[in-house]
């Protein structure tokens, strides 16, 4: 299971409305359909159909599309802005993993409680839901919370698999967790470092998650650090550049501007000029 948009990145903004960006999401998708042989994959893209572009996942086996889920509730506030590109979805999507009815939903779907009861009335006795869910302080237990309230209305677990990077001035923080049907945290990926985690699932009337690591959260000054070196990291490689030089004052700001960009780029990479 792979975060939301994972083939364009997100935000992919007015980049979207590019034609050549359609045909290079059109490419991937064919590649990670023929690397599902033996496997599901569930994975996001953007995707037109009759002229109107919805924010997607599909679900991938043996070389073929099983199901694709289109986004119901599209962020307008903040640093989202899902309308001006996409259109919203509905309809339900539940795809059968080894006997285990499973649907899928997107990102804000599951912070509001009608697209999980629809996918939970179409059969589903597990949800995933793919997500690019910013960084901000305190949200990693807010999201937690949210979303067990979705496992206890409907009686199903979830696993919540969030984007890790930097992305011009967003910061995507990880965190992908698994409740179990009661809402509880069974496991928890790590923060600000990608990871292929597995979860384990027993089948039966109702699935039942089995406990996995669990990693804490990180407090609220380690938090901020890492985000900052993160975003640090990935703005200056996803851009192609060589390093940084920064200007020292010999204050405390420029100290720690420095140290954040030493632990994102590398000593080697920093040039230090004392003013």
């Amino acid at each position: 299971v792979f975060p939301e948009l994972t083939l364009t990145g997100y935000p992919p903004e007015d980049l979207l409305l590019r034609p050549e960006m359609d045909l290079r999401v059109q490419v991937a998708r064919q590649r990670v359909a023929a690397a599902s042989d033996g496997i599901h994959i569930f994975i996001g893209y953007p995707v037109i159909l009759d002229g109107k572009r919805f924010n997607a996942a599909g679900a991938y086996r043996d070389g073929s599309l099983l199901a694709e889920y289109h986004k119901a509730l599209l962020p307008n506030y903040s640093v989202f802005d899902e309308k001006r590109y996409f259109e919203p979805g509905g309809d339900p999507a539940v795809v059968d993993v080894a006997g285990v009815p499973v649907g899928i939903t997107i990102c804000e779907d599951i912070w509001y409680p009608l697209p999980a009861r629809r996918s939970a009335e179409a059969g589903a006795r597990l949800i995933v839901n793919l997500n690019a869910s910013p960084f901000h302080t305190g949200k990693a237990p807010e999201r937690e919370e949210l979303v067990g309230k979705r496992a206890q209305e409907n009686g199903v677990p979830v696993v919540y698999v969030n984007l890790v990077g930097g992305q011009d001035e967003l910061v995507f923080d990880g965190g992908s967790f698994v409740l179990d049907a009661d809402g509880k945290v069974t496991q928890r990926s790590g923060y600000f470092d990608e990871a292929q985690d597995v979860v384990t699932i027993d089948d039966g009337d109702m699935p039942r998650v089995r406990p996995g690591a669990v990693t804490p959260h990180p407090d609220g000054d380690e938090a901020v650090y890492r985000a900052l070196v993160l975003g640090v990291r990935d703005y200056v490689s996803k851009n192609g550049f060589g390093g940084a030089v920064i200007g020292l004052s010999g204050g405390i700001d420029s100290a720690l501007t420095l140290a954040v960009a030493v632990d994102a780029l590398g000593a080697d990479q920093v040039e230090a000029v004392l003013m």
